[in-house]
């Protein structure tokens, strides 16, 4: 076991998915000769030249679609977005074309293509490049998303998404690139199908998934100082989800609050809250709460931008308030 970080995760996962299958290749903006813009690709263009590692024009739906076309030629591409705002550029590409492939051929084709983008706020970088919009994809039938929020999924989630036979997108907040976390090389594909409960707990689940895992976390220390134990669960996997780990924590603990770095309106905490009234509605002893971000583009400011954000503090109070309680 060693700390490495969650650069360093996807990066470790990348250089041995190029190591190991000659079909895989890295494409993007800046991914080569300037080593990726959160710096996760450098030193993979002088490892596997330029035919592994390619550079891009500035076109998302042009490379995009390049990379859906050397999926169905029965390469393994890994497209690198360089972050989720410029994403929608490509989004006729994955909704008509990558998503619907599979189901439109009878089953014919395949599109086994990685897409992996920087997603979130907390950099200072306005609102074209710090909106969360994973829950949009969430939405898509025939992809699957993932979140991974530590350095050990950073990993194997990658390697996890290159065995996959069908269209794979993998958000990665980028508050988390620097940071340091256990990591066992050892470790391989990671689970893909569940959800995590990072911290067991009994008063109440805090559903969270990315960048906000840790402060739910955080969150989640300040209230066992007051004496009040939460569950703090990861959903990793945001298509599919994985009802029954929720419904299994939520029964258990009777109250719930999902942290979203989302919109309110039309979140993916929303689609969550929804489930766990259909399957846990009798269970509960509180109306499910949420905690999102302000229904505002993120501003550049950093007070205003905090002030939008979903903060460890706004999610201790959240569960006080499910609890009744003032305590601590």
């Amino acid at each position: 076991m060693t700390r490495i970080t969650y650069r360093d995760a996807v990066r470790s996962a990348l250089r041995e998915a190029l190591a190991s299958d000659s079909r895989v290749f890295l494409m993007g903006e800046d991914v080569g000769r300037y080593g990726g813009a959160y710096a996760v690709s450098r030193g993979l263009l002088e490892e596997f030249g330029p035919e592994r590692i390619r550079d891009t024009p500035l076109s998302e739906s042009a490379f995009l679609g390049a990379g859906i076309g050397a999926a169905l030629g029965g390469m393994r591409p890994i497209v690198e977005v360089m972050t989720v705002n410029f994403s929608l550029l490509a989004l006729d590409q994955v909704v008509n074309n990558a998503a619907t492939l599979r189901h439109m051929s009878g089953g014919q084709l395949s599109v086994p293509l990685v897409v992996r983008m920087a997603t979130g706020a907390g950099r200072q970088l306005a609102a074209q490049h710090s909106h969360s919009l994973e829950g949009w994809y969430a939405h898509i039938p025939g992809i699957r998303v993932l979140t991974p929020a530590t350095v050990a999924d950073a990993y194997g989630m990658l390697l996890a998404a290159l065995r996959e036979p069908d269209p794979v997108f993998i958000f990665e907040h980028a508050l988390l690139y620097p940071v340091e976390g256990d990591f066992d090389p050892a470790s391989g594909v990671a689970d893909i199908a569940h959800a995590a409960v990072r911290r067991a707990g009994t008063e109440a689940t805090v559903i969270a998934y990315g960048g906000s895992v840790g402060k739910a976390l955080q969150a989640a220390d300040q209230l066992a100082a007051a004496g009040v134990e939460v569950e703090v669960l990861d959903l990793r996997t945001l298509r599919p989800l994985d009802d029954e780990t929720i419904l299994t924590s939520v029964r258990k603990t009777r109250r719930a609050v999902i942290v979203d770095e989302a919109w309110r309106t039309g979140s993916l905490a929303a689609e969550v809250s929804a489930r766990i009234t259909e399957g846990a509605f009798y269970d509960l002893d509180a109306p499910v709460a949420r905690v999102c971000s302000a229904e505002v583009p993120i501003p550049y400011a950093k007070h205003l931008e905090d002030a939008a954000l979903p903060q460890p503090a706004g999610i201790v109070t959240t569960v006080r308030e499910l609890l009744g309680t003032t305590r601590g």
